[in-house]
């Protein structure tokens, strides 16, 4: 098969391609833990992971051959039949996150659809809240996906303008600000809905103690809290889920990204049966939600998670990656930020917008997104080695210093 070069394949993309991405000019071709390769052969570097979706590393061994291993049996049966991977995953995504009852979804979107109509419909049949009255409250600069529903609640044009009517039913508050969530609780709230670290934001860490007080605000209201983890969870931040650092117990855990090994897409939610009792059968559902062949690859990714210390690695890598790049003397950099290998170095604006320094980096054989213009996002595979950081820094500092 005759071989396309990247400016062959760039092109046909931006012909036939909707235009809703401005990917950085790279193509890639092929992948391997921290590393991926263009068709010309060029390696590189990924400092991005799919967005945290690639935590184990791109095409983890043990996961391909659980994806190959069920790919001979059997693929997708439908949800109006058992199949005997979804009751095993099922236990084990429990047992990970100390939950009774798991809800498969397929993206992380389709999760936080999910934590909304469940936090809903927990609000009419247990709270007793007055019909079509419920209030979810979110904060502002957040990211939880692209449904019309959820950019209904965005904050940013890019996402939300001219896809009106927009989905009611959502206060926004400043995110860290206790005191303004307090004010808008009400007999109508049902839930509270809130990412632990604002990734798109810009790796956005709130105050210590921020989580704990959603959580004693949401207790003493008979309010849900749910956590959306499609980014920080599975070992991201230091933690299997990133509200651990605060030691809280959210009422749901909304999951995405990683639970999929980078393999397929595989969301879920996480909850006790108190609230996760309120479906019944023709309630909520999906075709693919559960399949057989997503519930063998996903088993496999928490295997590798659990088995190669995921967690603690990123919290040791995380604080040196964080350190290395303090350490750098340089005027375009304002402030690094961020919890273990989910980092965001923040640019003063008088050293230009993050693209031009994103796209220096790809040329060194780094890849990084920016974001919000100012920020420069670094999240590599959780399997990233010190020296691979080091080697990682000194272009960094090549491009900044």
């Amino acid at each position: 098969m005759a071989r396309h070069t990247s400016e062959e394949l760039m092109a046909v993309e931006h012909e036939y391609g909707a235009h809703n991405y401005h990917p950085l000019e790279v193509v890639i071709c092929k992948a391997e833990g921290i590393w991926v390769e263009d068709p010309e052969g060029r390696r590189y570097m990924d400092m991005l992971s799919s967005y945290s979706a690639v935590n184990q590393g791109h095409r983890h061994p043990k996961i391909i051959k659980a994806m190959k291993d069920q790919a001979d049996k059997v693929t997708l049966t439908s949800r109006a039949f058992y199949n005997d991977q979804w009751p095993l995953f099922a236990k084990k995504l429990a047992d990970f996150t100390g939950k009774d009852m798991i809800l498969p979804m397929n993206t992380g979107a389709e999760a936080v659809e999910t934590a909304i109509k469940t936090m809903r419909k927990w609000g009419y049949m247990v709270k007793g809240v007055e019909k079509d009255k419920a209030e979810i409250i979110v904060f502002q600069d957040n990211f939880h996906g692209r449904t019309v529903t959820i950019i209904s609640f965005s904050v940013d044009p890019d996402a939300k303008d001219n896809y009106g009517p927009y989905t009611p039913g959502f206060v926004l508050v400043p995110y860290d600000d206790l005191e303004a969530v307090k004010k808008a609780v009400n007999k109508n709230t049902v839930g509270i809905l809130v990412e632990p670290i604002q990734g798109e934001a810009g790796v956005v860490v709130p105050s210590d103690g921020f989580l704990k007080g959603l959580e004693k605000i949401a207790r003493e209201n008979n309010v849900l809290l749910a956590l959306d983890e499609i980014q920080t969870g599975f070992c991201r931040t230091g933690k299997d889920f990133a509200f651990q650092h605060e030691g809280i117990t959210p009422d749901i855990i909304i999951m995405g990204k990683a639970l999929g090994g980078g393999i397929m897409p595989v969301s879920a939610i996480a909850a006790n049966k108190d609230i996760l009792g309120v479906f019944k059968p023709g309630t909520h559902g999906s075709t693919f939600g559960g399949n057989p062949l997503a519930c063998a690859i996903a088993s496999a990714a928490i295997d590798v998670l659990k088995e190669e210390h995921l967690a603690e690695r990123s919290e040791e890598l995380g604080k040196y990656f964080m350190d290395g790049l303090k350490a750098i003397k340089s005027p375009k950099i304002k402030l690094v930020r961020g919890k273990g290998l989910l980092i965001g170095l923040v640019l003063n604006q008088s050293a230009g917008k993050a693209r031009l320094y994103t796209t220096a980096l790809k040329q060194k054989g780094l890849l990084c997104k920016e974001t919000h213009d100012w920020i420069i996002r670094f999240a590599p595979p959780l399997v990233i080695k010190k020296e691979e950081i080091d080697e990682a820094l000194s272009k960094i500092r090549e491009v900044l210093a």
